[in-house]
């Protein structure tokens, strides 16, 4: 089969599509056939060597999200089948890339799958594990320090994936959600339902106060600006240089794999109670300049790389 794996650390150049063996799945594993693999910043990182690795690695695999089809089941008891519409997160905490998603096929502990509602397209669905989990989780973070309903909450990088969930789950959480926007990104933001559109130039120290942020971007001293006294900033990792002041304090939100909550916002965005959206697809074999577009920036929903 084909995949794509880094051979060292360092830029897209790094990223080189070669023939990999055929994944078997173990107990408690299926094999997916991917056919849709979502390009996230993290991949990146790993590529250039933001995320540690450890001492083994590389080669490693990216790819976190994906969405395929079940080709086979390991022995013992099975939730899934063969045949089944599956999306799921591959935890690249703790694989770190062995496996990743880069590749036409692989082994996947059913654990991180979810069956995949028949109204979903694998490229839609593969944009939602990471980013809407993370949103999820960031927001449940700001609820524990006990806002009461209506408070206002500014989210950063509201364009992005993970700011675009959060600002759709923010809202139906009952919060006066403030976005701010990438340049000529508004009206997807505001039709996030968010109630205050922020541009991506203001100056933050005169937004609000509010009562919490969710950093998505993140942007660190510049988003807590705006939380007022005693406020919490959630951001999406470590920022270097915050410096607790006023009583505000920051929480770091990381991904931990949820299965019945990916459950639940898989099937969300399949009925359009959540949305999301796709800036291109490509061919599994140009993942090294699907790296480069978002190197780039300046993309509006994510690059899916697609295979079978």
């Amino acid at each position: 089969m084909l995949g794509v794996v880094a051979a060292a650390l360092g830029g897209p150049e790094v990223l080189q599509v070669t023939e990999l063996p055929e994944p078997e799945a173990g107990p408690g594993q299926v094999v997916v056939r991917i056919r849709a693999v979502c390009v996230h910043p993290a991949d990146v990182a790993a590529t250039t060597g933001e995320i540690p690795l450890g001492p083994d690695v590389p080669p490693f695999s990216p790819g976190w999200d994906i969405a395929g089809e079940v080709t086979s089941v390991g022995p013992g008891p099975a939730e899934l089948e063969v045949g089944d519409r599956v999306a799921g997160m591959i935890p690249w905490y703790t694989t770190r890339g062995v496996p990743g998603g880069y590749a036409e096929f692989v082994a996947a502990d059913t654990d991180w799958l979810v069956r995949l509602p028949d109204a979903l397209d694998f490229v839609s669905a593969a944009t939602v594990p990471l980013n809407a989990q993370t949103a999820h989780q960031g927001l449940s973070l700001v609820s524990l320090a006990m806002l009461p309903a209506g408070s206002s909450i500014l989210i950063t990088g509201a364009s992005g994936g993970v700011g675009g969930f959060a600002t759709q789950l923010a809202v139906r959480g009952g919060y006066r959600v403030l976005a701010q926007a990438a340049h000529d990104d508004e009206r997807w933001v505001r039709e996030l339902g968010a109630h205050e559109v922020v541009p991506r130039s203001a100056d933050l120290s005169t937004v609000g106060p509010v009562a919490a942020v969710f950093d998505a971007v993140p942007l660190g001293e510049a988003a807590a600006a705006a939380v007022e006294d005693r406020g919490v900033v959630v951001v999406t990792r470590p920022t270097p240089g915050f410096v607790p002041a006023r009583g505000v304090r920051q929480e770091l939100q990381l991904i931990r794999l949820d299965r019945e909550l990916l459950a639940e916002l898989v099937g969300q965005v399949a009925t359009g109670e959540l949305r999301t959206r796709v800036a291109d697809t490509m061919p599994l074999t140009e993942a090294a300049d699907a790296h480069r577009r978002v190197l780039a920036g300046g993309l509006r929903g994510k690059i899916v790389l697609t295979a079978g």
